[in-house]
């Protein structure tokens, strides 16, 4: 089975269909923004560009960013190299139908590929798991949101953040502070708590597939998720920075065992453009979320 075509449509939903849980969020949220203000024509002008990049088949963003995959895989029907090929493929023929600016830069040469392909891109993340079906879920990142990512370790003496919820709280809230102008807010926040350096980031960009409106069945994850979102969007930083009720749209938190000796707080910072879509290769049938 020649996955390419089904790559070529994940990546072209992906760019330019908004997730419905992310576009219901930002209407909800410009009707609680106050009239004539800042914060609800910002709203407003973000939903109008999302409605017109679905309908004319366009960027939802001008940084169609990195290609983050995260394709979990039954071994016993497929291999890694079954979707390799397909995934460089249609990379390099929605980059060709202009759907995708080409973003691969050669850190040495500062060479741009001019296809979105080279070390590292796509950036391809396997899983093997014993499920009969495979599912392939796909994050386009920008470059501004990117850059707002964040590490901590615990505890931080300049925030006065300890080894403790308190403390991760205190890291979430001063790297949305940071982020304030940069990252393109409303934002959605991943955290992850624990794990190593590169583990951490990791799982911190896989909570941002999370729906907005799911609820974390870990009680102390999930008060630490709504208690950062009062607080986050108390600062009033609000969409493109401009103030208002709405900085961030959601805010999603894991957790990894980790050393004694070691205490991470991950960040990964989302802007409003959550382009993220979900493909599942079930037998012969490909269904798209």
């Amino acid at each position: 089975m020649d996955l390419t075509n089904h790559f070529v449509e994940l990546i072209i939903r992906t760019s330019t269909d908004l997730p419905s849980d992310v576009e219901d969020k930002l209407k909800k949220q410009m009707e609680l923004e106050e009239e004539g203000s800042p914060a609800k024509a910002t709203l407003k002008t973000i939903i109008q560009n999302v409605s017109m990049a679905r309908e004319e088949k366009l960027p939802i963003c001008q940084d169609t960013g990195a290609l983050v995959f995260y394709i979990n895989y039954p071994p016993d029907l497929y291999k890694e190299k079954d979707f390799t090929g397909a995934v460089l493929k249609a990379t390099q023929i929605v980059t060709e139908k202009s759907l995708l600016r080409p973003n691969a830069v050669h850190s040495i040469t500062g060479k741009n590929s001019g296809d979105n392909t080279g070390s590292g891109s796509p950036w391809i993340n396997f899983h093997q798991w014993d499920r009969n079906y495979v599912e392939v879920k796909l994050l386009l990142k920008g470059g501004g949101s990117e850059n707002c990512g964040i590490q901590y370790k615990l505890p931080d003496d300049n925030l006065g953040a300890g080894r403790n919820m308190a403390g991760v709280k205190k890291c979430v809230i001063d790297a949305v502070f940071r982020a304030q102008g940069e990252g393109c807010a409303p934002g959605i926040i991943g955290i992850c708590i624990g794990g190593n350096r590169d583990g951490g980031y990791k799982m911190s960009k896989e909570m941002l597939f999370r729906k907005l409106n799911d609820v974390n069945h870990d009680p102390a994850l999930r008060e630490l998720e709504e208690d950062l979102y009062e607080k986050l969007n108390s600062l009033q930083i609000g969409p493109m920075g401009l103030g208002g009720k709405t900085t961030v749209l959601g805010v999603k938190a894991g957790d990894l065992h980790r050393l004694p000796a070691c205490y991470l707080v991950s960040i990964s910072y989302m802007c409003w453009a959550c382009r993220r879509h979900t493909m599942i290769i079930k037998r012969e049938e490909v269904s798209y979320d």
